[in-house]
């Protein structure tokens, strides 16, 4: 991979929002929020040490849309090409999540297909470990070596730029005057601060070490009283499953304007109690710690049977937004714990 250097971040946004729209991060308080880039209005873009408290999925997969429309259809077309700055690897790697289900697989979304096509993904290194990641426990480790097309690296003096497709490639070739090159000194100071932040995100979680893969946990828990203990402190606010980079549940209504019909897509989420209603009234997870358990079982169980890969990216969005308190760390923790002393009790009665 291509890597060069610069020394400020400004005039390298600033070119590729002449090509597209650009959405940065932009710290409000506490967090990271994306904003449309208008360089009029910023001196100079700050870089976001971790990811942002909104997921990236607004982007490709958005809260709501149109889905269908009659008389005229919809085209896909209509989408403009457009570039997010300062993702992190744990979206990157739920960017793969979602492509498993609205674009490689026997059902394919053509517009999240088209928004992907025209997103042009300039990631970038944590600098620090949040207090609710642990994505080193899906294999992150605070960088990204895939799945972007520009990546920029926090270092002393600067920034080292790494291009990651031919995307990336085709701009830094376009704009020689933006890059110098990155000499091996500089690149050393690059891999000492990943090791850095490496290190900070396994001692930060150094007590989630578990005696099965967290989907042997999950699938062997079902009779857990776990998932209703946790439901007493739950409120169903949905948050864990709004700000999740990769659930992806929507349902489908109509809708009637004056000069056409058209079918909308809205966000859901399986903590709503109506979420697995049918008709007739019937509904199979009425109790609140049965939708708990089910969310974790989709996660973490279903998800990797049916595309291969864990359906959660450690990112701690979930903990961070939960107003009940409740801490997908600590759920794992304890069924965990539950399972080991299941097993112990197991080998005494065995003797």
């Amino acid at each position: 991979m291509e890597t060069v250097f610069i020394s400020k971040l400004k005039p390298f946004l600033e070119e590729i929002s002449k090509k597209s729209d650009l959405y940065i991060p932009v710290k409000k308080a506490e967090h990271w929020t994306f904003n449309r880039y208008n360089p009029d209005e910023i001196d100079e873009v700050e870089f976001n040490s971790i990811r942002t408290c909104l997921p990236v999925k607004e982007f490709s997969f958005p809260p709501r849309e149109l889905a269908a429309a009659f008389p005229e259809p919809l085209e896909a077309k209509q989408i403009k090409p457009f570039a997010v700055f300062g993702l992190k690897e744990c979206d990157l790697h739920s960017i793969e999540i979602l492509d498993k289900v609205f674009y490689e697989g026997e059902f394919q979304d053509p517009f999240y297909i088209a928004r992907r096509e025209k997103m042009f993904i300039i990631s970038g290194d944590c600098t620090q470990a949040g207090q609710s990641c642990f994505c080193n426990l899906f294999g992150g480790k605070g960088f990204a070596d895939l799945g972007f097309d520009l990546n920029v690296s926090k270092i002393k003096d600067g920034f080292i730029i790494t291009e990651g497709s031919q995307k990336g490639k085709r701009f830094i070739g376009d704009n020689p005057d933006l890059f110098a090159d990155a000499p091996d000194t500089l690149l050393a100071q690059r891999d000492e601060n990943r090791a850095r932040v490496k290190k900070e995100l396994e001692e930060k979680n150094a007590d989630l070490k578990f005696t099965s893969k967290i989907s042997e946990i999950i699938q062997g828990s079902q009779d857990s009283d776990v998932f209703d203990i946790e439901a007493q402190n739950c409120i169903e606010c949905q948050a864990c499953t709004r700000v999740c980079p990769t659930c992806h549940c929507f349902y489908l209504y109509d809708t009637k304007k004056p000069d056409y019909f058209a079918k909308m897509k809205m966000w859901d989420s399986c903590m709503r109690m109506a979420y697995a209603g049918v008709a007739g009234g019937a509904n199979p997870r009425k109790v609140l710690g049965d939708r708990i358990k089910h969310r974790l079982l989709h996660k973490f169980v279903y998800f990797l049977e049916r595309y291969g890969i864990d359906m959660c990216v450690g990112c701690g969005r979930c903990v961070d937004a939960d107003a009940g308190g409740i801490d997908i760390r600590e759920v794992l923790k304890k069924l965990d714990e539950e399972k080991k002393q299941k097993k112990t009790n197991q080998a005494e009665i065995a003797k």
